[in-house]
């Protein structure tokens, strides 16, 4: 009979830790499948995200030079019409994104800025030129930064920053999304995101 009760024992001994060790891998194998499909959705987002626009600008470019104690004068002028293709973008594949699987977190240390990209297309009308001051490498020049300068102030000034940066959100939303439903936490510089709102309201 005590021979009966100790094999039993021994028996139910060996059924608990089957159950144990089954349950713990049970667990570790959920854990990495989990944390390669968020490793898997952080490279879907590891991509440029655009926001397009179209820009003109007319100005007029004049520039005078005196000669002879400024008895003499020599001038240039042009009329400039200006169509640029602005673009602003983040390039996801920067994002600097920790995995936390013993705390099963996921930590967004850096986000990169953004990128603006403007390929201005310059057209001169109406050229006039005195012979002692024509047009050289150095006015185009000028020009070319003028109208860059122009045209990143009034991107400043529209909304392509703005619904760049509603894309971006949107990308990141995929990774609050995903590990929210998983019962892990996305953390941004230690912040903690717990809504939606919370991670529209960070400051990049």
């Amino acid at each position: 009979m005590k021979n009966f009760i100790l094999a039993l024992l021994f028996l139910a001994v060996i059924i608990l830790g089957f159950m144990y060790w089954d349950q713990q891998n049970e667990k570790r194998e959920t854990l990495e499948e989990n944390t390669a499909l968020i490793q898997q959705q952080i490279r879907n987002v590891g991509k440029l995200v655009v926001t397009e626009g179209s820009f003109s600008q007319v100005f007029t470019y004049k520039n005078s030079k005196s000669f002879y104690f400024d008895v003499l004068s020599a001038r240039k002028k042009a009329l400039i019409i200006v169509n640029a293709e602005a673009s602003v973008a983040y390039d996801l594949s920067k994002l600097e994104i920790e995995v936390d699987e013993e705390n099963q977190k996921v930590i967004i240390n850096s986000i990169p800025e953004e990128e603006i990209s403007i390929n201005p297309n310059i057209k001169y009308y109406d050229v006039t030129q005195d012979y002692l001051n024509q047009f050289e490498a150095e006015d185009y020049n000028k020009i070319k930064e003028r109208v860059e300068k122009g045209l990143r102030e009034k991107i400043e000034n529209s909304s392509l920053k703005t619904n760049a940066r509603n894309r971006l959100i949107s990308e990141l939303q995929k990774i609050y999304i995903l590990t929210n439903s998983m019962g892990w936490t996305l953390e941004y510089r230690g912040q903690p995101i717990e809504s939606s709102e919370v991670l529209e309201g960070i400051r990049l």
